[in-house]
């Protein structure tokens, strides 16, 4: 087996997809990713991503596998050992003032992935649910909610960091990560919304991610919710649910055939009872692991 710099994007993705997650400022391909081969056959990846901004603790987040053919043979340990170990080099050059912690977030089912994360040093710190929407039975909602634009996108995003500054482990997305991780080629805009108040001012905001490649593996067209979100000041007032209400009717009229979202369930904004309340029920269990240095 041999170790070759370069690296890839997760799951059911296609390949302009990936170049886009590849190529984000906050890679650092040359010293936070590796791929693994054997022979000629890529069998394996790690790839490090690091945050633009860190306050008491810094967030190194890895990302990775190895093919099911592969598995148990003691790669997935020697891939997470480099991803550890890149994520300490990443660290010292952008944050070395602070503390590291090196996470990695992956659904609970996966087999053998929680005997590999102990092995390495991680605990399960945040357990968070994917919930799911079969779109039928939606009705349309009165309220004053707009459609993303250009002009409106930068409105999205200051909404976005101002909303989630309570929430465990956020940090302020920059325009450039924004437009990397969330305005990208799987963003979609015409199910993506921002509500405001009766004076004109942003309150809430939903984003719809969507990718081609799950729908062509799968059939099932799905319209995931990547970012549900309310002003502190605005929170119980009903906004989100008239987000959800929206965007779920958007979906359905559009072709989808269904919604998903995942939610932390320890949120203080109480996002888990808005979610149940608009028709979305659990599917998937997702694990926090996190490894301090």
């Amino acid at each position: 087996m041999r170790w070759w710099p370069g690296g890839a994007a997760g799951d059911l993705v296609r390949a302009v997809e990936v170049a886009g997650r590849i190529g984000a400022r906050y890679a650092d391909l040359e010293r936070g990713s590796l791929a693994a081969f054997d022979g000629d056959t890529m069998i394996g990846y790690v790839k490090i991503r690091f945050k633009p901004s860190a306050d008491e603790v810094h967030r190194v987040f890895l990302d990775g596998g190895v093919h099911p053919a592969h598995r148990r043979r003691g790669f997935g340990a020697r891939l997470v050992e480099a991803g550890v170990a890149a994520a300490k080099v990443l660290h010292a050059r952008h944050h070395p003032g602070r503390r590291l912690v090196v996470d990695v977030h992956r659904p609970g089912h996966i087999a053998g992935l929680a005997e590999l994360m102990r092995s390495q040093g991680f605990e399960p710190v945040r357990y968070f649910r994917r919930m799911e929407h079969t779109l039928r039975d939606v009705s349309p909602v009165r309220a004053r909610i707009e459609p993303w634009s250009q002009e409106s996108d930068d409105d999205f995003r200051r909404v976005r960091n101002a909303a989630f500054e309570d929430h465990w482990g956020a940090v302020p997305m920059p325009t450039d990560l924004w437009r990397n991780k969330i305005v990208n080629q799987t963003f979609r805009p015409e199910i993506s919304f921002l509500h405001r108040e009766a004076t004109g001012a942003a309150a809430g905001l939903l984003v719809t991610m969507s990718w081609d490649a799950d729908t062509e593996a799968t059939g099932i067209r799905d319209a995931h919710f990547m970012i549900v979100g309310t002003l502190r000041e605005h929170r119980k007032r009903g906004f989100a649910t008239a987000l959800l209400a929206h965007a779920l009717r958007a979906a359905a009229e559009q072709g989808y055939d269904r919604a998903s979202l995942v939610v932390d369930p320890a949120s203080p904004s109480g996002a888990s009872g808005v979610f149940e309340r608009a028709g979305f029920v659990p599917e998937a269990r997702y694990i926090r692991w996190a490894l301090e240095t």
